[in-house]
């Protein structure tokens, strides 16, 4: 059984094995990844990201979700500590279930990899919840994967590292990735790894970072209209992208929906998100205090997550901790994390040599009520405690011959405030007395017991007795409710929907007004006229406007918004019970002249064309043919859909397919097919 680490990210994931002598870096989803896109590293990326698209059936992952969705789910790691519900298609989906489909697919992809994932090291955040372990361990689990172990994400950082070197260090990891800053201090000695001390903020990353840029275009080109969804999440990817682009090159152009370019320069956008930076560095401070050292004491700064790669992130960690931290070529940031979990793994399974000893980030108590009536944390694990870890603490009722207890189970930092917002309640217990007694003979012992998983056990006896009263594991946490029937979720996230309405979804996407499920599809003849029609748009808004060369544009060379209005005002007139839809490339708003965008963006936004969204491969005739072939519709164009043929051979039957011709202004129709496409050889 191959050593698998997982690292389960907030923006993506990646997924390495171990092959015997070193780890390997599964490339899951490298395909799916547009020319756009493609930078140094990113084919070892699997985007956490769950969506649906018109042009698929059932739920897209990783970079199809990510480039291709019209509607999606993504960062649902940062909804676990509670597990919130995300909405998909209409339908209500716990961050447990999400979790478990993203887990499902990088299953999947591995399989398309020659290999499989049966059990695997996953990694969370040093600062996660117990909530957040739990729940993530509980997702894998229902995709089939065993877990062996949790892992701080730093720690699988400085396993990576070490493995490669193996020099005994005190290691400092700064990990500011897509949803969390996490900052470790670990030690490494004769092959034993030890957790110092942890400290981290959860919500504070590279959606943080999006939003800023974001903000620094808008002030700059404030939006026109009201934009529809698909083109928001469009706009989402471009702020993200540019914001990579931004780490290795002086500036960048962002296009809003409204055809605006807005140049940002890499100085503009470190200077915007100069307090989120300060933010990131007061945990760093906060580990340096808690184990008495100075920035001298630290051998070896390991920066990981794609936010720590900006430029003036690295600078201002090298300023506080007054070295340079590790070249990224000795520690890669987006896939070290993978690397040392399945270094982890083979640990584990005894297939390398190595001791891991981890430690916990926060303190473990209850809660319990002061002469005053006042609430307050009442610690029974100390943050920084080894791994695993057994610790017992004596309470007394308030009041005699109490029947039951209740028992808060509270993680964070007792030297706050209960209320304050690093204090979580992680669930509640009840405590039941079989026999009713005074105070001092109702006394108990609770007793925690924190696994290297940090997942917590309870136990509480009555010192009177000896009984056991509580004893369990926590499985289940209050804030969130109870945890949801995953299994029964799962199946109905990755079944999807079983018979998707094309129309209706692509006009969704495109913020237009709901529109009539189209008959089912049916026999299609010309003789009383076709019941629904779907125009190549961007076809027929060509004819006539061609460029000389095919590819080459001239200033002049637009495709007519104008002529295309005519075309569908004739084929209503010719056939007035049709269903008319119009679909045109995601381009086209950008191609037609100036003097007719406002036009097409006001089409575009009421309903009356819809494109597909943005890197949607075959453009807008996958999109013509995947209506025409739900729908049982005829297509109108002079295009050959010679690529498409393969997969709707209906193509080329008669009566499916109308041609287009305008002669001094007056459009005629006339049947067609498409002409099979010629095999050379």
């Amino acid at each position: 059984m191959t050593s698998t680490g997982i690292d389960f990210g907030t923006t993506n994931s990646v997924v390495a094995q171990w092959q015997g002598d070193d780890a390997e870096v599964l490339p899951l989803d490298a395909h799916h990844i547009d020319a756009d896109w493609r930078r140094p590293g990113f084919e070892q990326l699997f985007p956490s990201v769950v969506g649906v698209s018109s042009l698929r059936r059932g739920p897209l992952f990783g970079w199809e979700a990510k480039l291709r969705s019209e509607e999606a789910a993504e960062a649902c790691k940062r909804l676990l500590k509670s597990d919130e519900y995300v909405t998909i298609q209409g339908r209500r989906f716990a961050a447990t279930t999400v979790a478990a489909g993203v887990f499902t697919a990088m299953r999947d992809g591995a399989q398309h990899n020659l290999t499989d994932i049966d059990r695997a090291v996953i990694t969370v955040p040093a600062n996660a919840t117990g909530a957040a372990r739990y729940r993530t361990r509980a997702a894998a689990r229902f995709a089939g994967i065993e877990v062996q172990a949790l892992l701080n994400e730093p720690t699988a950082a400085a396993i990576s590292y070490v493995h490669d070197f193996r020099e005994d260090s005190q290691i400092l990891v700064f990990d500011w990735g897509g949803g969390t800053i996490d900052v470790t201090v670990l030690d490494y000695s004769d092959g034993f790894f030890e957790e110092r001390a942890s400290r981290g903020v959860t919500e504070l990353g590279g959606l943080e970072i999006d939003r800023r840029l974001r903000e620094l275009v808008l002030e700059r080109a404030p939006a026109r209209r009201a934009w529809t969804p698909a083109q928001e999440r469009q706009f989402r990817l471009d702020v993200e992208r540019n914001k990579i682009l931004l780490s290795s090159q002086p500036s960048v152009t962002v296009i809003t929906p409204d055809g605006v370019g807005v140049e940002i320069h890499q100085g503009e956008l470190e200077e915007a998100i100069g307090d989120l930076v300060d933010r990131a560095l007061g945990p760093v401070e906060q580990c340096l205090k808690d184990l008495h050292m100075a920035p001298l004491d630290v051998d070896e700064i390991l920066m990981i997550g794609g936010t720590s790669q900006i430029p003036s992130v690295r600078a201002a960690v090298a300023e506080a901790l007054q070295m340079e931290p590790v070249p990224t070529e000795l520690c890669d940031p987006m896939t070290a994390v993978a690397r040392g979990a399945s270094i982890a793994a083979a640990v584990l399974a005894g297939e390398t040599e190595g001791v891991i000893q981890v430690a916990t980030s926060h303190a473990l108590g209850t809660m319990v009520k002061d002469s005053s009536g006042r609430k307050r944390f009442s610690q029974i694990i100390p943050r920084n405690s080894p791994l695993p870890w057994k610790e017992r603490k004596s309470y007394t009722p308030h009041q005699d011959h109490a029947r039951k207890l209740s028992v808060e189970i509270w993680e964070g930092d007792p030297d706050k405030e209960l209320a304050h917002r690093d204090n979580v309640q992680l669930t509640e217990l009840t405590l039941t007395y079989p026999t009713p007694r005074v105070r001092d003979e109702s006394r108990f012992d609770l007793e925690y017991t924190y696994d290297s998983n940090g997942l917590l056990h309870v136990k509480a006896t009555l010192e009177h007795t000896g009984e056991v009263v509580v004893d369990q594991e926590v499985e289940s946490f209050g804030s969130g409710g109870p945890t949801p029937e995953v299994r029964e979720e799962l199946d109905r996230l990755l079944k999807g929907n079983s018979n998707p309405d094309p129309l209706r979804t692509a006009a969704s996407a495109a913020g237009a007004h709901p529109v009539p499920a189209p008959p089912k599809a049916r026999p299609v003849t010309l003789d009383g006229g076709p019941h629904t029609l779907v125009v190549d748009g961007s076809n027929l808004a060509w004819i006539g406007h061609s460029p000389v060369r095919p590819g080459v544009y001239e200033d002049d060379d637009h495709p007519s918004f104008s002529q295309l209005q005519a075309a569908r005002a004739a084929l209503a007139k010719k056939y007035p019970e049709a269903d008319i839809h119009v679909v045109v490339d995601a381009s086209f708003r950008h191609k037609v002249a100036d003097a007719e965008r406002e036009a097409v963006e006001a089409a575009l936004s009421k309903g009356d064309i819809i494109q597909p969204p943005a890197g949607t491969e075959g453009k807008g005739d996958a999109l013509v043919a995947v209506i025409a072939d739900e729908s049982g519709a005829t297509v109108v164009t002079n295009d050959n859909f010679a690529e498409l043929q393969g997969r709707y051979p209906w193509l080329r039957e008669k009566g499916r397919v109308l041609g287009a011709t305008c002669s001094k202004g007056v459009w005629f129709f006339t049947e067609r097919t498409c002409v099979a496409p010629r095999v050379r050889g």
